[in-house]
């Protein structure tokens, strides 16, 4: 959920007040009212962020060998897999290596992980440790744009939450890890999740329970499940409004939303900088990161200029009937879609009893994304899980992943936890 705050106030300011803005008179005098769109498309003076680094980029720079993959899902969308298929560092190349894949949160894509460089990055950790690193990219995001049928120019391209990137994306992706000559004969991957990362697989090893025999361990990094405990000023102001079936969530829903173009990450970048007036609504990590020096300065350069990498709108309006609910469930379409959609008035919950799979979960006391009641509320339902409780009080929920020392109390744990069930 990376800079959601300013994410959604930007959309709902467009939405509400675009009609407004757009009839709203406006002064002869060039002196006093400037064309923005007429100076933000010239050319000459053009700052462009659409054409910089991608996954391939930020992995090859380092020596690492990389590999975009192409995989069709069961509903016909096609989402992008990147893979370091060995370490240049061990050339291992020939051995049978140990699959790991790695899962970006809301607003992200495969950009975001290796943004730390070899030195701390997990996919490159993973691959100096010996395994075969997959980085996937949920449906809609700037690299799984395809479809079989469907065009991104209508709705029902967009007509998805993070329940059909676990039910079908994440499911596709594994199968296709494991048929790949590396993966062939394994008993499954190890996965690696942050905030929606961990969400989807939730969803997966519920709803389709198969797939537990195909996961080794599973790591959660603030987990996200149950939400009703989160203590966010803007989700708890905008639910009220997105979390039902209603006006408000019919005009959000099945939309393309933050793409990634330049126009998006010019505003991204500009709202979000320490000295812009709406900063806070960035993120109140941003303020406890930027102000304590906790995060690494340079990945989190980098993530500006790739993030956000585009979502469905209705992966927001999931988690905002999660947030109202009390429930982890499907997604709510009222109760006359509901009846035609699961035979009930409500969604059922999700079964999350039946992962059976070794789960992980790292969790702290200041994520205000996935509160501390609500993570040990999931835990209680699984039946083999794991607790990771960070003891610093500071630690948020993008301390996960851009932490200054994520390696020494994430990463490198996390690769001990594999090795040790690889028996290395």
């Amino acid at each position: 959920m990376y800079r959601s705050h300013i994410a959604v106030f930007c959309a709902l300011v467009g939405i509400f007040l675009g009609p407004v803005v757009q009839s709203a008179p406006f002064s002869n005098d060039p002196a006093e009212v400037s064309n923005f769109y007429e100076l933000f498309n010239n050319p000459d003076a053009h700052l462009s962020f659409i054409n910089g680094s991608d996954t391939i980029h930020f992995i090859e720079e380092h020596g690492y060998p990389a590999e975009r993959h192409y995989v069709t899902t069961e509903d016909g969308y096609i989402i992008s897999l990147f893979r370091i298929p060995y370490s240049h560092n061990l050339q291992n190349q020939e051995e049978k290596r140990p699959i790991a894949f790695i899962q970006h949160g809301l607003f992200a894509s495969s950009d975001f992980w290796p943004s730390l460089g070899p030195d701390d990055g997990l996919p490159f950790l993973l691959s100096d440790a010996g395994y075969d690193v997959w980085l996937g990219n949920a449906r809609g995001n700037r690299y799984s744009k395809n479809h079989t049928s469907r065009l991104t120019s209508h709705p029902d391209f967009w007509r998805f939450s993070w329940h059909e990137i676990g039910y079908f994306d994440i499911a596709a992706a594994i199968d296709y890890t494991l048929s790949t000559e590396n993966g062939q004969d394994q008993e499954g991957i190890h996965y690696i999740g942050h905030s929606q990362g961990t969400t989807v697989m939730f969803v997966l090893l519920s709803s389709r329970p198969e797939y537990n025999d195909k996961i080794k361990t599973a790591h959660m990094l603030a987990p996200v499940a149950f939400m009703d405990h989160m203590d966010d000023v803007m989700v708890n102001t905008l639910s009220p409004y997105l979390g039902f079936t209603n006006i408000y969530s019919t005009l959000f829903c099945s939309q393309e939303f933050l793409p990634h173009n330049d126009f998006v990450l010019a505003l991204m970048y500009s709202v979000c900088r320490p000295e812009s007036i709406v900063y806070r609504f960035c993120s109140n990590s941003n303020e406890t990161n930027t102000d304590s020096g906790r995060t690494n300065s340079t990945a989190s350069a980098l993530t500006f200029g790739v993030m956000p990498a585009g979502v469905s709108t209705d992966q927001i309006l999931h988690y905002m009937q999660e947030h109202q609910s009390g429930h982890f469930r499907q997604f709510d379409f009222g109760t006359k879609k509901n009846k035609k959609a699961y035979g009930t008035d409500a969604p059922e919950d999700y079964p999350t009893e039946l992962i059976t799979t070794e789960m992980h979960l790292w969790y702290s006391d200041n994520d205000e994304m996935s509160a501390v009641e609500d993570v040990l509320r999931v835990a209680k339902t699984l039946p083999n899980k794991v607790m990771h409780h960070m003891e610093d009080p500071l630690w948020d929920h993008m301390d996960f992943a851009l932490n200054w020392e994520v390696r020494q109390y994430i990463n490198d744990p996390i690769i001990a936890i594999l090795n040790e069930y690889e028996g290395k």
